[in-house]
């Protein structure tokens, strides 16, 4: 299984799909957990025994056992409970993949293991252990119960809402002017010597005289002549470069020039770069089609949040807390005082 697609963590009860990061921050809510069994992954998974076989074109019985691993079973509801904790791209990922699936199965195997063993030993009643189960309990039920209460109808945004937003905040979605660019480049360090110097200012002047003549290859010039490794080999394309992403003194040469042209030469730490403009994208802001499903999710994370502050707000309301600010200052300076001096 390639780590890149699907991160399986042991006893962190997580199954993460990577993906690519949105236009717009996105916050997604959890959805509700099933049951409080954590769906760990370890890296190196016990070898599990064989699991039953299964009824050929017949759908798998909620109770059916799966898998097992020395006296625990996994039953095809357990299975079912932990792929509804996964969002959709994840459960979209083990569907292409059934090794995924088979996976998962083997990191729960894995994790029964070790809370077996765990619990021979006794470990749930470490006094840590204790609290930090304490602390995660009644963090769970805070989540999920401020999930319920908190929640918005599938109806919102409505269309309205949805044009709306997108106007008001249209300069968000504006893409900056690009340019197309290629590049000629003779290394020259910042603290070359003359002789460098003069080396460098020869080759520049050769390659500027071979750019005048008519009927000149930009590109070919490039890739015989120019010394930036990672641009040569393209004939000297870099590709498209956003205007607020550029280099002053690169911004201002070509901003003037016409499609086609080329730069003087432009003096860099690293040496002379020598620019050609291949094409340029005028500034545009994107249309609310490819931008609405991002939209969407946004506006409903944001209902979400606003919802959950309104309902905290109003339990502080009904029930105003009380703090002694001066007992919690002499709990911040006493741990001031613990702490060992570097």
């Amino acid at each position: 299984m390639t780590g890149n697609v699907l991160k399986l963590a042991l006893l962190a009860g997580t199954l993460s799909v990577a993906a690519a990061s949105p236009l717009l921050a996105q916050t997604r809510t959890p959805p509700q957990p099933a049951a409080p069994r954590a769906t760990p992954a370890p890296a190196a998974p016990a070898a599990a025994q064989p699991a039953p076989a299964a009824q050929d074109n017949a759908a798998v019985k909620g109770g059916e056992i799966i898998a097992r691993v020395g006296d625990s079973d996994v039953t095809a509801e357990e299975v079912r409970a932990t792929i509804q904790l996964l969002d959709g791209r994840q459960q979209a990922a083990m569907a292409r993949d059934p090794a995924l699936l088979s996976q998962t199965v083997r990191a729960i195997l894995a994790n029964r293991l070790v809370l077996k063993e765990a619990a021979a030993k006794k470990w749930d009643q470490q006094p840590a252990v204790v609290t930090q189960l304490a602390r995660a309990r009644d963090t769970l039920i805070v989540e999920t119960y401020l999930q319920s209460v908190t929640a918005v109808g599938d109806s919102y945004p409505g269309e309205a809402d949805i044009r709306s937003v997108y106007e008001a905040n249209a300069s968000a979605f504006l893409v900056p002017r690009r340019f197309r660019l290629a590049q000629i480049v003779v290394n020259l360090a910042k603290d070359a010597d003359k002789a460098a110097e003069d080396t460098a200012r020869r080759k520049l002047d050769d390659i500027v005289r071979k750019i005048k003549q008519p009927g000149a290859e930009f590109g070919a010039i490039a890739k015989a002549s120019s010394e930036d490794t990672a641009t040569a080999g393209r004939e000297g394309e870099i590709g498209w470069v956003a205007e607020p992403d550029m280099r002053t003194e690169i911004r201002s040469q070509v901003t003037g020039l016409p499609k086609s042209g080329i730069s003087d030469p432009i003096r860099l730490e690293d040496g002379w770069h020598i620019l050609k403009l291949v094409d340029t994208e005028a500034s545009h802001t994107r249309p609310l089609a490819e931008v609405r499903d991002a939209l969407v999710q946004r506006m409903r994370a944001e209902r979400i949040e606003a919802n959950r502050r309104a309902y905290v707000a109003e339990l502080l309301k009904q029930s105003p807390p009380v703090v002694n600010e001066i007992a919690l200052s002499r709990l911040l300076d006493a741990k001031s005082e613990a702490a060992p001096s570097r």
